[in-house]
């Protein structure tokens, strides 16, 4: 009988490094469970992954420990966000704002 394992990859990037691992799973392997087989940890020992979010080429998923993966797929875990980007457009508009006052008093 042939293996039937599926090759799925995890991925995690930082600004200054990043790592995709490629790895032979299960059938049924949850994207949870393909991150911590991957080993990742021991090239960013900072990633939490009781706590990180994870997602597949780009999408946000929910529930990692119940997303089974398929043949092919990347985990990509998620580094937490240092600023929230509400904040950051709130904090954009007031300055265009405070911008715009100003020049407007100068006329």
């Amino acid at each position: 009988m042939a293996d039937e394992r599926i090759r799925v990859e995890v991925a995690y990037a930082r600004p200054d490094k990043q790592k995709i691992v490629e790895l032979y799973v299960e059938p049924g392997t949850t994207m949870d469970q393909a991150a911590r087989a991957s080993d990742i940890r021991e090239h960013f020992p900072e990633i939490d992954l009781d706590q990180a979010d994870m997602g597949i080429f780009g999408q946000l998923e929910k529930k990692p420990a119940e997303r089974v993966l398929r043949a092919g797929e990347r985990v990509e875990i998620y580094r937490p966000l240092k600023i929230d980007p509400k904040e950051v457009r709130r904090a954009r508009a007031k300055e265009k704002s405070s911008k715009s006052q100003a020049e407007s008093s100068k006329k």
